[in-house]
């Protein structure tokens, strides 16, 4: 058995007891493809694999920040020139000099989307999304009296910003865009979506509430699920319990415990965690609904396979080439990794180390050079150019970042392995 083969079989015991839901596990190292796994149903009677496309929420950002960089690569864009000059109506109450890498680093203001609108309807509308966004002005997180803040995640807003700039910086549509310099050059296309066709729109990943005939069932916000013995059984064998273990300094592993590894929940100011996720500060959006699924939100509702997103670090890992094609130059790369913010996030209960558009793997061991991007549900997406390594794990579990697991007893197993090699 290879030491990635344990890698493999650490996923089907995960599926913990939400069965048959299940997810897309693929890992990239030294240029082969060392896991390309998956398990359980993404559909009633729809077996999950590696091309199965999913809603993985934020990790589209990671999918955005990249594509950006292939438009700096190409000159059509740069990192710290205003905004405003690509998107004149953009200046718009005090933003003239609000740049780039300003929204890509989440140190910009624009994260309140309740400064937006109230009404979850308007979010699906693009052309209302980027008209608001160009005439908004920039917000304080609250709490930022004492400068306590180095940045504000902007979970929704920064999505319509940037995907306007695309669009004004290329002359196409956004998904247009997304296609010709990303998606295509990949080998990916077809598996990465800024608003989803509707003849693909029956392949589309959904969470098990959707398998039965009441489909239409209201969204329910996630919650922690309280640890079974047999939930508390998988937790103590997986690979990843020794590295828990060490990190935990001898305190019991259970699912609580592990994610306060990775965030501090009691850190986290809920009045801007809602001013930047809900519009009116309630109600959420029904992000698997046909309706949303064809929409352009880009910072929420990407959508891919986990062999697109493999694919795309991979060559970020590869130092911007693939398959024989410069797509990000070695200096704009060299850029974009760099840490641009390092502090505590006023949204996200934790330092991000924002880059150019992604933020640090967290995890418990050593991982300086690691960057990329996790969903809400608890996706993730991520290189390590030090390990040569890539990574993306999707699934349909219904859960979130914040009381799940699962994303960190594979990420971590997998930087072992690789240091092992």
């Amino acid at each position: 058995m290879t030491a990635w083969q344990t890698l493999t079989d650490a996923l089907t015991p995960l599926q913990f007891q939400d069965s048959p839901a299940g997810g897309a596990l693929m890992v990239w190292h030294d240029g082969d493809v060392v896991v390309d796994t998956a398990v359980g149903c993404a559909l009633p009677e729809t077996a999950w694999h590696t091309r199965t496309l999913s809603v993985n929420f934020s990790i589209g950002k990671g999918v955005m920040a990249t594509l950006i960089a292939v438009l700096v690569s190409r000159g059509l864009l740069k990192y710290d020139a205003p905004i405003a000059d690509v998107w004149p109506q953009f200046a718009a109450n005090g933003k003239q000099n609000i740049t780039l890498r300003d929204v890509l680093t989440h140190s910009a203001g624009l994260f309140n989307i309740t400064t937006l609108t109230k009404e979850t309807a308007d979010l699906i509308d693009w052309q209302i999304m980027l008209d608001k966004v160009a005439n908004m002005a920039a917000d304080t997180p609250k709490g930022q009296d004492d400068e306590r803040y180095a940045s504000a995640y902007s979970a929704l807003v920064s999505g319509w910003i940037l995907g306007g700039v695309v669009e004004r910086a290329t002359g196409l549509p956004l998904q247009e865009a997304l296609e010709q310099y990303l998606a295509v050059p990949l080998g990916v296309a077809g598996e990465l979506y800024y608003g989803v066709p509707a003849d693909k729109l029956a392949q589309i990943a959904k969470p098990v509430r959707y398998f039965s005939q009441d489909a239409s069932a209201v969204r329910r916000k996630p919650v922690l699920k309280p640890d079974t013995p047999e939930i508390l059984a998988v937790l103590n064998d997986t690979p990843a319990a020794q590295i828990w273990q060490s990190a935990l300094a001898g305190a019991p592993i259970g699912t609580a415990s592990v994610n306060k590894l990775y965030f501090d929940t009691s850190a986290m100011n809920l009045v801007n965690y809602k001013n930047a996720l809900m519009p009116n500060g309630r109600d959420g959006v029904e992000y698997h609904s046909d309706e949303v699924l064809q929409a352009k939100i880009p910072a929420a509702n990407g959508v891919s396979s986990a062999r697109a997103l493999m694919t795309l670090y991979a060559m970020h890992a590869a130092g911007g080439v693939w398959q024989g094609q410069t797509l990000i130059t070695p200096e704009v790369l060299a850029d974009m990794r760099k840490v641009q913010i390092d502090g505590m996030d006023a949204v996200m209960p934790a330092n991000m180390c924002w880059r150019s558009g992604f933020h640090r793997l967290f995890t418990v061991q050593n991982a300086p050079t690691a960057y990329g991007h996790m969903g809400y549900n608890g996706s993730v997406a991520f290189c390590d150019p030090e390990r040569k390594l890539a990574f993306a794990f999707i699934h349909n579990f219904d859960t979130t970042m914040l009381n799940d697991v699962r994303q960190f007893a594979l990420s971590e197993l997998a930087l072992k392995i690789a240091d092992e090699l």
